[in-house]
Formats: structure tokens, sequence, C-alpha cells
């Protein structure tokens, strides 16, 4: 069965950092086609970041996707966050013809 945990999302001030984790259990993450996304509220799901270490403009230099195989885990290192950040953070992976999102992990960033 395949599941994708976030964690790792909270309430920080601007110019802070957070680190989002994705597990992927029931496939492996080498294998599958693996991304970032958020939604803010009354917004579209954005793209930010996939695991072919593609980005959005907008995250371009601030954010860095990483994984570890150990761990069947991808990260996302948010630095100098802004309150334009705060968002559903989601994990999506592609695998085996079909398409699979967590359940996400809230960030707020305010002062």
């Amino acid at each position: 069965q395949v599941q994708l945990v976030e964690s790792g999302g909270g309430l920080v001030q601007p110019g802070e950092s957070l680190r989002l984790s994705c597990v992927a259990s029931g496939f492996i993450i080498s294998s599958a086609y693996m991304a970032w996304y958020r939604q803010a509220p009354g917004k579209d799901r954005e793209f930010l970041a996939d695991y072919n270490f593609r980005y959005s403009n907008s995250v371009k230099g601030r954010f860095v996707i990483s994984g570890d195989t150990a761990k069947n885990t991808i990260y996302l290192q948010m630095n100098n966050l802004r309150p334009a950040d705060t968002a559903v953070y989601y994990c999506r992976a592609n695998w085996e013809g079909k398409q699979y999102w967590g359940q996400g992990t809230h960030v707020s960033v305010s002062s």
C-alpha cells in the first residue's frame, strides 16, 4: 500500500527555517517521481521542487530538496521564510502510472 506522510510544519517567524519530511512506503523513492507542492488559502496547488532538483522561481535559492534512500524519505529545507510561504505543504509521488499525495503539513510564517 502506497503512503506518503509529511511532517515538520509549524509556526515560525519571517527569516526563520524549517525542514519538512515526507516518508514514503509501498515503493522506493528512487523508482518514482517525487515532488513538493504547496497550497495557500484560496489559491491553486503550486509546484515547488522535484527530486530531479528543479525548482519554481518562487523558491529557487531559498528551498532545497534532498532525499535519504535508506530512510525512503525526501526533505524540503526551507530557509528565509516569508509570510507568503504560509500554506499547506504536500508531497507527491508518481509511481507505476499512478499519482499519490500525502495529507499535507501546515506551515505558517508570521511575526
